[in-house]
């Protein structure tokens, strides 16, 4: 594949996912009462909204710290100040930044740099994600199993005048997605062009999948062989994720939304898996529209309250992120070898 087309391929990419992001922030905001939303931010304590803001960075210097475990677990031996440069840089294009790279492959691409063992600096990365992922997961469904078990969490699938709604409409939309994105499929495989060009990317994946599968099965191997430090990997999620939810839950709590800490332990680990889902630019508008219907369908939280808590969420996570920025803009996440006398010129 040309540099070309790549570059064509990214950009396509970006122009759907800020068209996805556009769509679901206008669905969001197409019914809110704009005089509620106002005063409930004019009732936002300035502190709460700041220990939310400093519990959140907290929380990722513990993930990070999270990633550096990881890599030692692979021999990959890096400064942990490295390793806390290089996750607040992929932060801050994972939140910030609206372009078609993400904050993962620059941290893959990075770390790769500060050692010989790139693969397996890579891999950690992959796994970070999976354990963090996985984290939210587990964390969801334990706290609905322990608290909101038996409660009628399904909504009415049809509105009064027998229109759908609801989970019923999601169903709707995700099953034209599906079928939007086989069409495309087949169209391109029935084109002899696009059959030929398949083809060739399939082999070219076939040809280069096989030199990495050794490796990757190896480095797999040694996580595998390490069932503490996966357990302290896990533990550090939870951890993490927990005060992020409880800093969240108050900031709520300030925004007078009467709901119980358990529906944050639901509604945030599920909207953050469903963001991290590579659909819209930074999960813009998909994590405020996910928090703002679960919230009001599942609490008695008014969809202001619910969408000024989802934008405080957004607040935060950009505000937090641009150390990041500031990282990559001074060149702090490159090793010290790629300097010349203290300067960014490059060996």
């Amino acid at each position: 594949m040309t540099t070309e087309r790549v570059r064509r391929s990214r950009h396509l990419s970006l122009v759907a996912r800020a068209a996805v992001a556009i769509l679901a922030i206008g669905w969001v905001l197409h019914d809110q009462d704009w005089a509620e939303l106002g005063a409930v931010f004019r009732r936002l304590d300035p502190w709460y909204f700041a220990l939310a803001l400093a519990i959140y960075a907290l929380a990722q210097s513990v993930i990070a710290f999270r990633w550096w475990v990881l890599l030692r677990a692979q021999s990959v031996h890096i400064p942990i100040l490295a390793t806390f440069r290089l996750h607040f840089v992929g932060l801050f294009y994972n939140n910030v930044m609206p372009g078609s790279v993400g904050g993962d492959l620059l941290k893959a691409w990075y770390v790769a740099k500060h050692t010989h063992r790139r693969l397996e600096g890579a891999f950690s990365v992959f796994v970070d994600r999976v354990v963090g992922l996985g984290g939210m997961v587990l964390m969801a469904i334990a706290t609905y199993l322990l608290f909101l078990r038996g409660q009628n969490l399904e909504v009415a699938t049809r509105s009064e005048d027998g229109s759908p709604q609801g989970a019923f409409r999601y169903g709707q939309a995700m099953l034209w997605g599906v079928a939007a994105i086989v069409a495309v499929a087949a169209a391109v495989l029935l084109h002899p062009r696009g059959r030929r060009r398949a083809l060739e990317l399939a082999a070219k994946v076939w040809r280069r999948g096989w030199s990495l599968v050794g490796r990757t099965r190896d480095a797999l191997a040694v996580y595998c062989s390490k069932p503490w430090t996966m357990l302290c990997a896990v533990v550090l999620t939870m951890i993490s994720q927990s005060v992020v939810v409880v800093s969240f839950w108050l900031l709520g709590r300030n925004m007078a939304i009467a709901a119980g800490l358990e529906y944050y332990f639901v509604v945030f680990p599920v909207t953050w898996v469903i963001g991290a889902i590579p659909v819209s630019i930074a999960g813009l508008g998909v994590l405020e529209a996910g928090i703002v219907e679960l919230f009001t369908r599942l609490t008695s939280a008014p969809a202001e309250s619910a969408l000024a808590l989802a934008l405080c969420q957004r607040f935060i996570w950009v505000i937090a992120s641009l150390p990041g920025g500031v990282v990559h803009l001074v060149g702090g996440h490159l090793p010290k070898e790629f300097f010349v006398d203290g300067q960014g010129t490059l060996n």
